[in-house]
């Protein structure tokens, strides 16, 4: 499959291989951590990431000099270039994307409180570089002396998916061989749970349970997730183990409300329309959904909609893994992407944490209870962020 307008667009390019992996999560460190999570319980509360040690990644002086969303990104990075087993590569045909929500915020809430209680003078001089948006982008290229292009999507909930994607066209137009793609975020904090419960965003129990009727609200969480990249016939000569293709990527907007996804879906449904046409796909070739389910009663229901529209009834089975790692935000597509490709690894469908009373609104097949074996083919993963962002990824099983 081609990254374009189907075969035969105006962008066909390229095939984009899936060669490493790397996630950082509530599950743990590590891809059989983040497997072993969603096949288990989840627990009430927020999903934090535990027993990370950032000197097990970087030195002393650098992980003072890091936030903490860019020490989960550098760690993801290189768990999924060492899972690639690169060679040495050439530095300007090699690039990286790190999405994020809030880049820095902890740096941020830190720094304002010593600002605060010790005045200006007593500001961190890292204050910046260590906040700023691009900070794990940066500090991910310099990490590898990868001298292509080093950007970053902040597009809320849906970056970590318009991070691959965005990494996964560079690819594909010719100007890369090889791209970290994915996202990274650690907004956990005080404020934000603040500012977030009263929007009357979060769990009223603290409990996840996408698609389910009881649904109230998001848990936040944390973490990165990173796909090394790689052209497809790159990856094949040095005999590289290949997990997946990205064959499509779009990305639409609602244009309707700036934290309300459209009632009836309508971005959603473009969207994923246009992720299959990019593909060169049938709704019927989809064998698996890995749905953004929030476990937000609007969400759920418009996302729902959206499925219905596109797939018909029954919907290709369908699960959220955020009833697991909760909602981690600029990071939850990235994440979501190395669960994908697990699903394929493993021709196993994790169940939908939380789910267990149907909701008589939302009619697709959600997977529950326990995973569900299938033949891995393509699977269509959704991410929908505030601002009316939406993104859309197909990862394809390669033969």
């Amino acid at each position: 499959m081609y990254i374009g307008i189907g075969k035969d667009g105006p962008i066909a390019g390229r095939r984009v291989a899936v060669t490493g992996l790397g996630v950082v999560s509530c599950c743990g460190t590590g891809t059989e951590a983040l497997w072993k999570g969603l096949l288990g319980e989840q627990h009430r509360g927020e999903r934090v990431v535990k027993d990370f040690d950032p000197l097990d990644w970087v030195g002393p002086k650098e992980a003072r000099r890091l936030d903490k969303y860019s020490k989960y990104a550098i760690a993801a990075s290189q768990m999924a270039v060492d899972d690639a087993q690169l060679p040495e590569v050439t530095p300007d045909r090699a690039g990286v994307v790190i999405s994020t929500g809030f880049g820095g915020l902890e740096t941020f809430l830190e720094q304002v409180n010593v600002f605060n209680e010790k005045g200006a003078n007593r500001v961190s001089p890292f204050m910046i570089p260590m906040l700023m948006a691009n900070a794990a982008s940066a500090n991910v290229s310099m990490r590898f002396g990868w001298t292509g292009p080093s950007e970053n999507v902040v597009t809320a909930c849906a970056a970590g998916t318009h991070g691959i994607s965005h990494a996964a066209r560079m690819i594909a137009s010719g100007r890369l061989d090889i791209a970290i793609g994915g996202g990274s975020e650690a907004s956990i904090a005080p404020l934000t749970i603040a500012a977030f419960g009263n929007m009357t965003a979060l769990s009223q129990d603290g409990m996840s349970r996408p698609f389910d009727k009881r649904r109230s609200g998001f848990v936040l969480g944390e973490g990165a997730g990173v796909l090394l990249l790689e052209e497809m016939e790159h990856a094949i000569a040095r005999g590289a183990r290949i997990y997946a293709e990205i064959s499509g990527a779009a990305s639409t907007a609602d244009a309707y409300h700036i934290t309300q996804p459209a009632p009836d879906g309508r971005g959603a449904v473009t969207c994923m329309k246009m992720a299959l046409a990019d593909a060169g796909l049938e709704p019927s070739d989809i064998g698996h959904i890995n749905a953004h389910g929030t476990s937000t009663p609007l969400n759920d229901l418009a996302e729902s909609a959206a499925i219905q529209r596109v797939f018909g009834m029954p919907s290709p089975p369908t699960t959220s893994t955020k009833g697991i790692t909760g909602h981690t935000l600029g990071a939850a597509g990235a994440i979501e992407a190395v669960a994908t490709i697990l699903s394929i690894e493993k021709s196993l469908i994790p169940p939908t944490a939380g789910y267990e009373i149907n909701d008589d609104e939302i009619t697709i097949d959600v997977v529950s209870g326990s995973p569900r074996p299938w033949e891995p083919s393509h699977v269509l993963s959704n991410s929908f962020g505030f601002g009316g962002h939406n993104g859309c990824l197909v990862i394809s099983a390669v033969a």
